[in-house]
């Protein structure tokens, strides 16, 4: 009878011709001077040296393998110099968290290390079994290893898999994937955990005939170019690249170079008539693997293009906060000179004012058809304090504009640190969307809560996410009688801050609410919408740890509520206000200056 573990050989084989496409073109990656007086871009990538076929050191000692090959095809298409340096994974993995090196180009994604890596799309898919000696018992859970000493590969994905499992083996770390087979070979330790292809290779390599991999219950574990988020655009660049050499076909060929020798081991045909059988059902289940892998990989792959459109919007937002930033540094320049010169000249022109008044009533009383500027003195008189109190507040609302915009396109440093009152991010965004509020609805409303809540995040990103959702409400207004009302309060357990904006516009479709926060989606492209806006302030609001959701109805409404954690740096107020306390009174149009 076919064994169990042929047949999982073959479905594993198998599975690797239908990983995520791969290309290669190689480009020489050695003379740095040479690649900095062509102006190119010299990036170092991290590579672990004895990961075949994926990434190894030959028989020369350079770098080769399937991720060394198409990282070099990707710099010649994107006409970036790339210097590949080989250690081991535990030592390389340090050097990225270090900044030694620009990127890794063989890391395997996790939730855990998105927190402090930014990864580019897989570029395959590498599975996981159990070796173990032949006379070893077999297992088919990863829970069966607890007190079994498991060799690992230090600082791996599966050494933190095992950890953060609390799975409670006795962890065994070693260097390289070759040292924990011919450990395992000579008889020393229980289990050891490692890829595949692999350990398929090294064992071939070094005729390790006496252990065998006995169960796969891990999923397979995507393979990504990996960077800090400060080297977020090298990132970018290697999605470009990847995206370019599979269109041309480059990354397949790749692939099939480094996979395609990798051939299953030929069947038992000695009782062919007996077995005949048994092979049917084996090739059958193999074929059902493989349907169902095939499922799982084109989910895996949707889900990662959807991560990349993610990022790519907000690199094209940050440009263009960039670029805000330097417009509106410049114009609140030529702006706050002459608001400069108001601000200092109006205030003399009131004491002028004040100290002419007497000599103008006297020469009026001589003269009854005494006017000034076409208009009787007498009106003059009773208008012109108004006229100079109107101007003081113009000037004043201006600079107040001005800053705000400052403040809004001020680039902030990555780390969300700050301490934000909410009240006061809400207003400004009002200010900064005075004019758009008024064009929608003369019934316009804020209510604010007196107890000022605070979160930890960036003011400036905050303003962002509520400058875009009020704009949505005006936008969403078909009439001026319908209102747009704003509300900041707390959670009733008073650990979440909420920010509410309801409006009554026009509504959305129910089949358009789940898909409001995708990349590009929008209602609005006709009049230029874009359908970033919501993606990039869901994206905000997911980095402070928040919460967006949408309740709407057709022809009635929206309400939009965005929840952060609250900050409280003294707890010793709590319950210090009363029911009475919690609001300041509505706001309307008119007071939004």
């Amino acid at each position: 009878m076919l064994s169990s573990l042929t047949i999982r050989t073959l479905a594993s084989l198998l599975c690797l011709f239908l990983g995520l496409a791969s290309l290669s073109s190689p480009l020489s990656a050695r003379d740095s001077n040479a690649a900095v007086l062509a102006g190119k871009r010299v990036i170092s990538v991290g590579a672990d040296y004895n990961f075949p076929p994926y990434e190894f050191a030959g028989e020369d000692g350079e770098p080769t393998g399937y991720t060394v090959e198409l990282t070099q095809a990707i710099a010649e298409v994107m006409g970036v110099h790339i210097e590949i340096e080989m250690a081991d994974w535990q030592t390389i993995f340090e050097d990225l968290h270090s900044g030694r090196l620009d990127v890794l180009q063989g890391i395997a994604y996790s939730d855990e290390r998105a927190r402090s890596i930014r990864f580019s799309s897989a570029h395959s898919i590498v599975n996981y079994s159990i070796f173990a000696r032949k006379d070893s018992p077999v297992i088919n859970d990863v829970t069966q290893l607890k007190n079994k000493e498991v060799m690992i590969q230090n600082a791996s994905i599966m050494h933190e898999y095992l950890i953060d499992n609390n799975i409670q083996a006795i962890i065994i770390p070693v260097q390289t994937h070759a040292e924990a087979l011919r450990l395992l070979a000579s008889g020393k330790h229980d289990y050891a955990l490692t890829a595949n292809s692999p350990s398929l290779y090294l064992s071939k390599e070094m005729q390790l005939n006496n252990i065998h991999a006995i169960a796969s219950p891990i999923s397979g574990q995507r393979l990504s170019y990996g960077a800090l988020p400060k080297n977020e655009d090298i990132i970018a660049l290697f999605n470009e690249g990847l995206a370019i050499l599979k269109n041309t076909g480059k990354q397949q060929q790749i692939y099939e170079k480094w996979f395609g020798a990798l051939e299953p081991a030929p069947f038992p045909w000695k009782k062919l008539g007996l077995y005949a059988a048994s092979i049917i059902i084996a090739l059958l289940l193999a074929i059902g693997a493989i349907s169902i892998w095939n499922a799982m990989l084109r989910k895996e792959v949707e889900k990662r293009s959807n991560q990349l459109k993610s990022q790519q919007e907000q690199l094209i937002q940050a440009d263009k906060m960039a670029s805000l930033g330097i417009l509106v540094s410049g114009v609140a320049h030529e702006i706050n000179n002459p608001t400069g010169l108001l601000m200092l000249n109006l205030p003399i022109l009131k004491a002028a004012w004040i100290d002419a008044l007497p000599y103008l009533a006297k020469h009026a009383q001589n003269d009854p058809s005494f006017s000034l500027a076409g208009l009787k003195f007498e009106r003059l008189r009773q208008e012109l304090p108004y006229l100079l109190d109107e101007m003081d507040q113009s000037t004043l609302r201006i600079r107040n504009i001005v800053n705000d915009l400052k403040d809004f396109a001020r680039e902030e440093p990555n780390e969300i640190t700050q301490e934000v009152n909410i009240n006061d991010v809400v207003s400004t965004a009002i200010r900064l969307v005075d004019t758009s509020i008024r064009n929608a609805t003369d019934d316009f409303e804020l209510y604010v809560d007196k107890r000022d809540p605070i979160i930890i995040g960036s003011a400036q990103r905050v303003e962002q996410v509520m400058i875009n959702l009020i704009i949505n409400a005006c936008d969403a207004i078909e009439k001026r009688q319908d209102s747009i009302r704003v509300t900041t309060t707390l959670s009733l357990d008073e650990k979440e801050v909420l920010i509410v904006i309801e409006d009554q516009g026009k509504g959305i479709d129910p089949a358009n609410l789940i898909r409001l926060t995708d990349p590009f989606f929008t209602t609005k492209r006709e009049q230029g919408g874009t359908g970033l806006g919501l993606s990039v302030s869901a994206a905000i609001i997911n980095t402070h740890q928040g919460k967006l959701a949408f309740d709407s109805e057709v022809g009635k409404g929206t309400c939009v509520t965005v929840s952060f954690p609250v900050y409280q740096p003294n707890t010793a107020m709590e319950g210090a206000f009363s029911n009475t306390d919690i609001f300041e009174l509505p706001k309307k149009n008119k007071s939004l200056s």
